[in-house]
């Protein structure tokens, strides 16, 4: 079963491809054609027999927020006049999300959403509902690492952060050797580990002075996050003076992180349709109908092949 962090390989193809690719109206389609190709790359070189494309029905939703006020604040811009927040999104990128979900749609394949939640939590609750198929997220997002797990089905994350050709696919042996965290609880003790690292790119502050090798042994050393605070709490002598200093005068953020940073296993998801991957294209004329209309080029032919490769 693979599931898609979409937003991140939207982004991603995005920047990774040249804006001059338009449709004839002049609109940008490098996303729809990147993200295209990765989804054939994806049913190519995986051949999953399920396939999920998770969306953002909400980028940050208000339970986070409200648990930790700073969580993607900087990412947050306030529109002049109209006093809504926005997320700072490409202006060029924004007009070619309907063109992806029209052909997904067009192809067969499921979407999925949940309001009030991230893709991330979409990609946690389906795969923590998961007890048939091993379950591969592909992601350009670390956080997601907290989701490798050996059982009841293994569940594994391949990294796309330099591009499919060089993804790395990561069971918890691999999250364990490249984050020093404990093998046999990978997926939770990185989650662990990153609340105390903290992450400047999600607003997320961290405990001073703690960084990500210290933050893995005292993971490591108390077994679990929740363990190492309340050591700290109650000052035991296993934790030098200055490091349960820190963690005490970061209590308030270090009571808010759990909620902000481990992904949600009990989202309420829905599905577009069957997660199958079907074998050839839904609508076959549509998706060429779609490539015509905005220039898809090849990257249409690529993802009608490898959909056409499910009927061998």
């Amino acid at each position: 079963m693979a599931l898609l962090d979409a937003a991140s390989l939207y982004f991603r193809s995005y920047f990774a491809l040249p804006e001059s690719m338009t449709a004839q109206d002049g609109t940008p389609v490098n996303a729809v054609r990147g993200f295209a190709d990765t989804v054939a790359r994806i049913l190519t070189d995986r051949r999953p027999s399920r396939l999920v494309a998770c969306l953002d029905a909400d980028w940050r939703p208000q339970f986070r927020v409200d648990a930790l006020p700073s969580y993607k604040a900087h990412r947050v811009a306030e529109e002049v006049g109209a006093g809504a927040d926005v997320e700072e999104v490409p202006d060029t990128l924004s007009p070619q999300v309907p063109i992806i979900l029209d052909l997904l749609d067009a192809a067969g394949l499921a979407v999925a959403e949940a309001p009030g939640f991230e893709a991330d939590d979409v990609i946690g609750t389906l795969t923590a509902r998961e007890t048939t198929d091993a379950v591969e997220v592909i992601t350009g997002d670390r956080d997601l690492f907290q989701l490798v797990r050996a059982a009841p089905t293994p569940a594994s994350v391949i990294y796309v952060g330099k591009g499919w050709a060089k993804a790395d696919v990561l069971d918890p042996a691999g999250v364990a050797e490249r984050y020093g965290v404990p093998a046999e609880r990978a997926g939770a003790a990185y989650a662990d580990m990153a609340m105390l690292r903290g992450d400047p790119s999600d607003g997320l502050p961290g405990v001073a002075g703690i960084g990500e090798k210290t933050a893995a042994k005292l993971i490591t050393q108390f077994g679990t996050f929740e363990a190492l605070v309340e050591a700290a709490r109650a000052e035991s002598p296993e934790l030098p003076v200055k490091t349960r200093t820190r963690l005490n005068e970061a209590a308030e953020y270090l009571a808010a992180a759990p909620t902000v940073v481990r992904v949600a296993e009990d989202a309420p998801v829905t599905l577009s349709g069957s997660d199958d991957v079907p074998a050839g294209a839904a609508d076959e004329p549509r998706v060429r109908e779609l490539a015509e209309r905005w220039n898809l080029g090849g990257s249409a032919t690529r993802l009608l092949d490898a959909l056409a490769a499910y009927r061998v």
